[in-house]
C-alpha cells in the first residue's frame, strides 16, 4: 500500500489554497511535483499562458454550438491537494472494482493514497505501469516526446490548458516490442473535499506487437459537494498493437466534468476506447482520434444515462490520414426528465486515404418529453474511394414493446428499465471483462432505481 498523501486538518497551518485561475495555483502546482525537468517546466508554462490568454467560449462558438456553459465555472474553485489518513483509507477500501487486475492506482484529490503493485511477470518483461511523479524521475526519455504534447482541436483549448499547467498525478503505461497483458491496470480517481478540481491524466504507449488493457474509474466521495474535473487521455498504438480502454464516469450531479481524450492509431493497431458517462451536472467530452498507418482500426464506443438537469455534450473527431483503416463510433445515450444532449461529429479522409472505412452513429432515447437531444454528425471527404457514413437516431420507448412486457404483468417502471438496458447491452458486451461489465450495470441499475424512487 502507497503512503496517503495527508492534509493537515487545522486551517492555522496549512497553506491557503488559491483559485484556479490565480497565478499561486500554477506556482503550487509547480511546487507539488519535485526536481520537475526544465522541458516541463516550459510545456507547463507555455500552457499557463495559454490558459490566461484564451477566452471562456460560448454558444457562440461553432465548436460550442447548443452548450450551456457557466460563465462562473472557474471561481471559487481551488485545485485539490490531497485528503486526511482516515479519508484515504475509507476511499481505498471503496476502490475496489476489479479483483483480477494487473496493478491498481488510486487517487484522491489529485494525490496518491493507494497503490497495488504491477504483476511481477509483467514488470520483468518490461511493463511500466507508474504514477505521474515516478515517470517523470525514472523514464524521462519515454515520456518527454508525448506528454503534454497533444492540442485540443474540438473547442476546450482554454480547458486543455489548465490541465496541461496544473496537472500533477495520473498514470502512465509503457508496453514494450512483443509483450501482451491478458489482464487489465486499473486507476480510480477520486474527488473528495467540496469546490475542488482534480486533474485526472492517463497516458499509454504501447509498442509494436503489444496488448494493452486499462480501465480509469472517476467517482465523487460526497454526493452534494461542487466539484471541478478536468482530465486528459493520449493513447499511442504502435504497429500492430491491441489497445483496449474503459473509462467509467461517475462523478456526483454538483460536478463539472471536461474530458479530453487522443488516440493515435499506427499500422495494422487495434485500438478500442469504451466510455460510460453517467455523472456530472455538466459533462463535456472531446474524443479524437488519428489514424496514422494503414490498416489500422480504431472504435469509439460510449453509453450516457442523463436524468434532472444533467447535460452531457459529446465532440468527436475521426481523423483518417493513412490508406485502408477503419474507425467505427458509436454512442447511445438515455435521456430523463429535462437532461441534455449534444453530439457533434465529424469524420476526416485526407486525400491519401484511398479505402477507408470509417461509420459514426448516434442514437438517442428519450424517456420522457422534456428531455432533449441534439446531434450534429458530418464528413469531410478528401479521397474518391471510400465507404463513410453517419446517422443519428432520436426515438422514445416503443408503445408495442412496453405494452408486451406490461401485459405479462411486468410494472411499468421495471419495463421501462428492461428496454433501457436492452438498448444499452450492445455497449456493455464490448467491455470484453465481465466483472466490470456487471459493475457498469449495478451503476446504471442504481442511478434508473434512485431516479424512480
Amino acid at each position: 500500500m502507497a503512503q496517503p498523501t495527508l492534509i493537515d486538518n487545522d486551517a492555522s497551518e496549512s497553506p491557503a489554497r488559491p483559485e484556479l485561475q490565480h497565478q499561486d495555483a500554477f506556482e503550487q502546482a509547480i511546487a507539488a511535483l519535485p526536481d520537475q525537468p526544465d522541458w516541463l517546466i516550459e510545456r507547463r508554462q507555455k500552457a499557463w499562458d495559454a490558459f490566461q490568454t484564451l477566452p471562456l467560449p460560448s454558444r457562440k462558438d461553432e465548436q460550442w454550438r447548443f452548450a450551456t456553459l457557466n460563465r462562473n465555472v472557474l471561481n471559487q474553485i481551488v485545485p485539490g491537494n490531497g485528503v486526511d489518513a482516515e479519508t484515504a483509507d475509507r476511499l481505498a477500501s471503496r476502490s475496489s472494482f476489479i479483483a483480477d487486475h494487473a496493478g491498481q492506482y488510486v487517487f484522491a484529490d489529485n494525490q496518491l493514497i493507494d497503490s497495488t503493485p504491477l504483476d511481477p511477470e509483467l514488470a520483468e518483461k518490461g511493463v511500466r505501469f507508474v504514477n505521474l511523479e515516478t515517470a517523470l524521475r525514472d523514464h524521462t526519455d519515454l515520456i518527454e516526446p508525448i506528454f503534454l504534447q497533444a492540442q485540443a482541436e474540438l473547442g476546450s483549448e482554454k480547458f486543455v490548458a489548465l490541465h496541461k499547467a496544473l496537472v500533477t498525478n495520473g498514470t502512465f503505461l509503457f508496453v514494450p516490442r512483443g509483450v501482451e497483458m491478458s489482464k487489465p491496470v486499473v486507476a480510480v480517481y477520486w474527488s473528495s473535499a467540496a469546490s475542488t478540481a482534480v486533474f485526472p491524466h492517463t497516458l499509454i504507449l504501447a509498442e509494436d506487437n503489444t496488448s494493452v488493457n486499462l480501465v480509469d474509474i472517476f467517482l465523487s466521495d460526497n454526493p452534494e459537494a461542487a466539484g471541478f474535473a478536468c482530465s486528459m487521455a493520449n493513447i499511442h498504438g504502435g504497429a500492430n498493437s491491441r489497445v483496449m480502454r474503459k473509462v467509467v464516469q461517475d462523478w456526483n450531479e454538483n460536478t463539472f466534468s471536461f474530458q479530453n481524450d487522443l488516440t493515435i492509431a499506427e499500422r495494422d493497431s487495434v485500438v478500442k476506447n469504451v466510455a460510460v458517462n453517467i455523472g456530472a451536472l455538466k459533462s463535456r467530452y472531446e474524443n479524437m482520434c488519428r489514424i496514422v498507418g494503414p490498416g489500422a482500426d480504431v472504435k469509439m464506443y460510449s453509453l450516457t444515462v442523463g436524468e434532472k438537469h444533467q447535460e452531457f455534450d459529446q465532440r468527436t473527431l475521426q481523423v483518417h490520414e493513412a490508406p485502408h483503416a477503419t474507425s467505427d463510433l458509436l454512442y447511445k445515450n438515455s435521456l430523463m426528465d429535462e437532461c441534455r444532449t449534444i453530439f457533434s461529429g465529424l469524420i476526416v479522409v485526407d486525400d491519401e486515404a484511398q479505402q477507408t472505412d470509417a461509420y459514426q452513429t448516434n442514437r438517442n432515447l428519450l424517456l420522457d418529453h422534456t428531455a432533449e437531444a441534439n446531434s450534429l454528425p458530418g464528413l469531410e471527404i478528401k479521397a474518391n474511394d471510400v465507404k463513410c457514413s453517419h446517422g443519428a437516431t432520436t426515438a422514445r420507448l416503443e408503445e408495442e414493446e412496453l405494452f408486451y412486457l406490461m401485459a405479462r404483468g411486468i410494472p411499468e417502471r421495471t419495463a421501462k428499465r428492461l428496454l433501457v438496458f436492452g438498448f444499452f447491452e450492445e455497449i456493455i458486451e464490448k467491455v470484453s471483462n465481465q466483472e466490470l461489465a456487471e459493475k457498469i450495470r449495478d451503476i446504471v441499475h442504481h442511478k434508473f432505481t434512485r431516479h424512480q424512487a
